[in-house]
């Protein structure tokens, strides 16, 4: 083979991005840099453009996706599923076939190799009884998925626990049939990207086992504050915390003095730990759900080591990370894509207070997740099935969010969950949208259903009955410190907009953001 179809982390390195993806780059930098990193290879975006020439797929997925209305949600699904399965029927060429059994029969022998410290010998012989079959996460890593102006993350496919050849190739075809789910090709058509130029790779990496894991950013997600780590950490594979399927503790770190200014201790009912080769759900007991997750000397050591990926990268990260046995592991690593960069008159700009609170009950209490007011109907859902009756302007309420809601998302004018923390995928599409969102708020669902309309306060994580009514006030604003925004149903627009007047220049100025709805 001419092209590279599978290499190794240490053969890529941050500017590789085109032919291993965001995910698989970031991971061979920080390996050549000398973070701790699950060792393993990627079957690189050359592999799956290898195979559609192999088939020749291209000119009939061109022909689906030049009829496609991507706006007709049962015409989008029906185009998702001829070319996954397109895909999932393909021929693997047999050198191909052979170089992915080659290095996943080589891994830890491999990995061996490639670490000299204790630390990483400690990881390998723990490993022993699986040399010969290991277990491996495979991930996908989309060539346009981390990009700066793209941040839906996880827009394809993660396995885990995989183990064997066949089961390997099987969960590789599943990540190549990945980039064309609905909401992979819907997010790529409003990208304005060429679905047949977007590549895929897959990476493979040796499993850790977490006892514990989470996702840290080198600096304050919601207010950009630059000088704090703030890390959310659960018991259990880390599944969980990404899809905002529990709430996670939080944890604020000063940078510098590495001292612990902010935690918040969250109850967890469940975790997902591995069984055999898949995995299980575990309930935990009162009693377990309500400890610290992790002890503050491993917080500290945690945040140290993400101030140093933030130092090597030169900007602000947003990593997922595990603990085992005593040893904590970046899996990756990306820059955070939400940091709003402010021009001189946007941090002068007015801030809006409300000035009737105590008039009006507080229906909920979450954590902040993305800031900003917004006013409009709660609408309750339980399911992605369920996103057609998200209009625009309204709030969306829902056990979680994970990428299937995002349409829904873009049309509303707020979200809330009752699960995950700020790092959760609602929490970070809702500061990619800018508009505000409050998470981890228990019952949300019931409370809310009672009521025709609410205020958001995704600054402070609270939820009001009715409609507040704000004004505006000229206070100092902080170099880093995240524009604040109000959102409303455009239903109201108008009489809403009549009581906040601008100090600057007289006239009514009324800013809301209709997330760019379709």
């Amino acid at each position: 083979m001419q092209k590279k179809y599978v290499v190794w982390f240490e053969e890529v390195d941050k500017k590789s991005v085109g032919i291993v993806g965001g995910k698989g780059a970031n991971l061979g930098e920080m390996l050549q840099a000398g973070f701790p990193v699950p060792y393993g290879f990627v079957v690189t975006s050359s592999a799956y453009f290898y195979m559609l020439e192999h088939n020749e797929l291209t000119p009939d997925m061109k022909r689906i996706l030049s009829y496609v209305n991507f706006e007709n949600p049962k015409e989008l699904s029906q185009a998702s599923d001829a070319i996954k399965r397109m895909i999932k029927t393909a021929d693997v060429p047999k050198d191909l076939l052979h170089t992915i059994a080659h290095h996943y029969l080589h891994l830890i022998e491999k990995e061996t190799s490639i670490y000299s410290s204790s630390l990483f010998n400690h990881a390998a012989q723990h490993l022993g009884s699986h040399i010969k079959m290991p277990l491996v996460a495979v991930r996908s890593s989309a060539t346009a998925e981390d990009l700066p102006d793209a941040s839906f993350a996880g827009q394809q496919e993660t396995f885990l626990n995989v183990q064997g050849e066949n089961s390997l190739i099987e969960r590789v075809r599943a990540c190549w049939a990945s980039l064309f789910t609905e909401r992979a090709m819907y997010y790529r058509h409003h990208q304005n990207y060429d679905h047949m130029k977007v590549g895929l790779a897959s990476v493979v990496q040796r499993m850790v086992q977490s006892e514990k894991s989470g996702i840290a950013f080198s600096i304050d997600p919601i207010t950009n504050n630059k000088d704090i780590v703030t890390i959310e950490s659960i018991y259990g594979l880390g599944e969980y915390i990404v899809g905002g399927r529990v709430t996670p503790d939080h944890y604020e770190v000063k940078k510098g003095s590495f001292s612990i200014v902010k935690k918040e201790i969250k109850e967890q009912k469940v975790k997902l730990v591995r069984k055999g080769a898949g995995n299980e759900e575990v309930k935990l007991t009162k009693q377990e759900g309500n400890e610290q997750k992790l002890d503050d000397a491993t917080i500290q050591r945690l945040a140290e080591l993400i101030a140093k990926v933030e130092l090597h990268y030169d900007f602000p990260q947003d990593i997922e990370w595990a603990y085992e046995k005593g040893i904590l592991y970046i899996v990756q690593s990306r820059p955070i894509t939400t940091m709003q960069k402010r021009s001189k008159e946007e941090q002068e700009s007015d801030n809006f207070t409300p000035i009737n609170i105590g008039s009006h009950e507080l229906l909920l209490t979450g954590s902040p997740a993305s800031p900003g007011f917004a006013v409009g109907s709660p609408v309750i859902i339980h399911s992605p099935d369920e996103i057609d009756k998200i209009k625009q302007g309204d709030i969306l309420v829902a056990p979680m969010t994970d990428p299937d809601y995002v349409p829904a998302m873009k049309r509303a004018a707020a979200i809330v969950t009752e699960l995950g923390g700020r790092t959760s995928h609602a929490a970070i599409v809702s500061r990619e949208l800018e508009i505000p969102a409050v998470v981890g708020a228990e019952h949300a669902t019931k409370i809310l259903a009672r009521e025709a309309e609410v205020t958001v306060n995704g600054s402070t994580g609270e939820v009001f009955k009715g409609a507040l009514k704000l004004k505006i006030s000229k206070n100092e604003v902080k170099q880093d410190a995240t524009k604040k925004r109000i959102h409303t149903n455009t239903k109201i627009l108008h009489k809403s907009c009549s009581s906040w007047r601008s100090r600057r220049n007289g006239k009514t100025r009324c800013r809301w953001h209709r997330a760019h709805a379709s």
